[in-house]
């Protein structure tokens, strides 16, 4: 199908300016025009702006600053005639009718035939955003709703009118899908679509019921989080990220919308503290200050949170609750079933939640799939609501709705029995409107591990790795910890698999679909391990650790990783030793290791050494070496591929793929196509820098002291890296082996895992989540 070689967004806010920022990440080049202000000596004053905010966002909406030259900036008065190249146009102004209905003559005016036209928003129907207009418009218009922010959230909602071409969304939906890696989801042109129709109601439905129950914000996020499998800002923390705002503009649009007979509508309104916070201008993260702020120094900053009784700000605390703790070991039965106020309160958040999205099937889709997969594209839930009830069991709760007086949805009483989604002849399947099971389908190249994870048994698992059949004499292992951290079994299981692997299969991938592929090796582990004094048992660890990933390296077939999400530190360190890599264009690679008062042990110093040093000529032995010592020491990282790439973090042989649904397809194509006639690579040996390479380092950390760039213990962990990276007590020129520069990874890490100022330095990322510059 016939791709978008050029694009333009009009409207240069939050969303088209993020559209735009994606565009120009997909390699395509585009036109970001807005009005011009009155008076303004800038006429393209807020396009550029625009521009401005994607290169110093955090996290970056760009995968590489080099990406802006790809956006043109301009106006509306000034700069329409772009439209006539452009393949597809993306409206993303502000939410009236009366605006976007006038912009769309003007572009009528200007676009070429058979150009695209779509608009972004969430709030107004499709049918009277075409309303009166040409008809030539209304067959090439649809609706593209891109959720915030663009680059990262993974769903793209398409909605087409009745005269649509088909062709249009066909074309779009593909594009979406392959050059900007989206999940694309057809969605019916009913208020708030499927993602927000659900998402808003519970978000509304939280924050009422933790007034309800007595709970303190920090208590509801803590419920509504990671026990649930939603993300681990919780509500009233998603709400600061969106924007209170925003959020009381959405309730509000949706009300309009809805009958009142909506159960929508009897949460609209939400809590009255929230609309005292928008009044007194705290609006969220965007504002400073929302439910949550920080107050203080930045080097002594203080959290604080809205008491919901009083509406006045106190110190923030971080919750210890039995409730929580029992959904994430075992289950949101375990979180609901919990006798205290924090399971009431999860289960009247869930009972309400769950049923009202069963209930609006078939009104928004005739596939509860559908709701399931915009619940995790967009809201990042790790389970659809569907999906959640299943976990819980149909039956159950369906007789506690029951016994509890509310209403049932129809498609949960014919499930009651049985499931919503069930494993037949090894495939997935799942119930329709009917009560009939269809085969789940997956698109041409998507391979999802969650599917053959519910449909059939691993062929090696402990607690924390599994190894699965993905066909074609492929095998897949996936590690699935908290975070990914690695642990000894991680490892044990890896090493497991080598072998199994060997035998009867032709390739392996390593990918995970949890959040992240790996956040490194397991800090509370570490800790525990160097305040017991256990180092035989720690440095028996990082044997271990380095040994398998050389048998990886080593094993007589391709091994091909495919991250997503975090691999950083150890996790890092196995993508390293792999074949090839098949990242995800969202990656943050890098070894963090130093930020913990520690250096990278299982072979990452060995291996970016390798990388940096080519050759035995002096010179460029020591500059290798600085490099490196650079890269590792001040805790680099790279957060998409083109990135990752001037650090070697990512090689030529490595590829990337923009749609995460596609990631392991990929890889698994890559580690076929190697097999025919692949041989391992040959162990890296390596050449000392010694003195004069320590004597050049040392004289980068003296010059990052001089400029207060550096905390005391940095001293000590760059003593340490610099000894590792340049040989030891080898004298310059001497050759090392691969196990020599393990040795003095596994030296260095013991010495600074028993100072106390990398033991606090742990305990304060584990505590914080942030360094410690001590």
């Amino acid at each position: 199908m016939e791709s978008i070689a050029k694009a333009v967004v009009i409207g240069a806010g939050t969303m088209g300016s993020g559209i735009a920022g994606h565009l120009a990440n997909a390699g395509v080049p585009v036109v970001l025009l807005d009005v011009v202000p009155e008076g303004a000596e800038d006429r393209n004053v807020v396009a550029r702006s625009a521009v401005g905010r994607l290169l110093d966002s955090s996290p970056p909406a760009l995968m590489h600053p080099g990406k802006a030259e790809l956006i043109t900036i301009g106006n509306i008065e000034d700069d329409m005639a772009a439209i006539a190249e452009a393949d597809w146009i993306a409206e993303a102004v502000v939410e009236r009718l009366d605006v976007k209905q006038a912009l769309y003559r003007e572009i009528e005016r200007h676009r070429k035939p058979g150009a695209m036209v779509s608009s972004n928003t969430s709030t107004i129907p499709l049918a009277l955003l075409t309303e009166g207009m040409p008809v030539g418009l209304v067959r090439d218009f649809c609706i593209t709703h891109f959720f915030n922010p663009v680059r990262y959230m993974r769903l793209l909602e398409l909605v087409a009118g009745p005269q649509t071409r088909p062709e249009v969304t066909a074309r779009l939906g593909e594009f979406c899908d392959l050059r900007l890696g989206k999940g694309v989801i057809p969605c019916r042109d009913t208020p708030g679509f499927l993602a927000n129709r659900v998402g808003c109601y519970a978000l509304q439905v939280a924050m009422v019921e933790a007034l309800n129950h007595g709970l303190t914000i920090e208590e509801a996020d803590a419920i509504v989080g990671r026990p649930m499998g939603i993300p681990k800002t919780g509500v009233f923390g998603l709400y600061d990220l969106i924007g209170l705002d925003l959020m009381l503009d959405v309730s509000k649009s949706l009300t309009a919308a809805l009958p009142a007979s909506d159960d929508f509508v009897t949460v609209a309104e939400g809590i009255p503290v929230m609309h005292d916070l928008v009044r007194a201008g705290h609006r969220g993260q965007k504002s400073g200050a929302g439910f949550y702020r920080i107050v203080g120094s930045k080097d002594d900053p203080l959290r604080e949170a809205v008491d919901l009784q009083t509406g006045h700000y106190r110190p923030a605390e971080r919750p210890h609750l039995e409730a929580a703790i029992a959904g994430e070991t075992q289950g949101l039965r375990a979180l609901v079933e919990s006798p205290d106020k924090y399971g009431r309160y999860a289960w009247h958040f869930l009972a309400r939640t769950l049923s009202y999205a069963a209930s609006l099937v078939p009104e928004v889709s005739d596939d509860p799939l559908a709701i399931d997969e915009a619940m995790k594209l967009g809201y990042s839930w790790t389970q659809g609501p569907f999906e959640m009830i299943d976990t819980l069991g149909v039956g159950w709760f369906v007789e506690r709705l029951e016994s509890e007086g509310m209403a049932v949805p129809s498609i949960l009483q014919r499930a009651r029995a049985g499931s919503l989604y069930r494993a037949e002849a090894g495939c997935l399947e799942r119930i329709d409107i009917g009560g009939t099971y269809r085969e789940v389908e997956r698109a041409p190249g998507v391979i999802r591990l969650s599917d053959l994870v519910r449909t059939r048994a691993p062929l090696l698992h402990n607690h924390a790795a599994s190894l699965w059949d993905v066909g074609e004499g492929v095998a897949c292992l996936e590690f699935h910890t908290k975070a990914n951290a690695l642990v000894p079994a991680s490892m044990s299981l890896l090493h497991e698999a080598l072998g199994l692997v060997g035998r009867d299969f032709t390739a392996l991938v390593l990918h995970s679909e949890a959040p992240h592929f790996s956040a490194g090796v397991n800090l509370e582990f570490v800790a525990a391990a160097a305040k017991e004094g256990d180092w035989a048992g720690l440095e028996r660890m990082l044997f271990e650790f380095q040994e398998t990933c050389k048998a990886m390296r080593d094993a007589p077939f391709p091994v091909v990783a495919a991250p997503s999400g975090l691999a950083l530190g150890g996790g890092y360190e196995v993508v390293l030793h792999c074949d090839a890599v098949e990242a995800h264009a969202n990656i943050t690679l890098g070894l963090v290791e130093s930020l913990v008062g520690l250096i990278p042990s299982g072979g990452g110093c060995k291996e970016m050494l390798h990388r940096w040093c080519d050759g035995e000529d002096r010179e460029a032995v020591i500059a290798g070496a600085t490099t490196v010592f650079a890269t590792i020491g001040m805790g680099k990282t790279a957060s998409s591929p083109e990135e990752a790439r001037p650090l070697r973090f990512l090689l030529d042989r490595d590829h990337s793929t923009m749609n995460r649904d596609r990631l392991l397809a990929a890889a698994c194509a890559r580690a076929l196509a190697m097999a025919p006639d692949y041989a391992p690579r040959s162990a890296p040996r390596f050449i000392a820098a010694g003195g004069a390479g320590m004597d050049a380092l040392s004289a980068v950390l003296d010059r990052l002291k001089k400029k207060g760039i550096t905390a005391p213990h940095d001293h000590t962990v760059g003593a340490q890296l610099a000894r590792v990276l340049c040989g030891g007590d080898r004298a310059a020129g001497e050759e090392l082996s691969e196990d020599d520069v393990f040795a003095l990874e596994r030296e260095a890490f013991l010495t600074l895992a028993g100072t106390r100022e990398t033991l606090a330095r742990i305990d304060h990322m584990l505590a914080q989540g942030r360094p410690l510059r001590n």
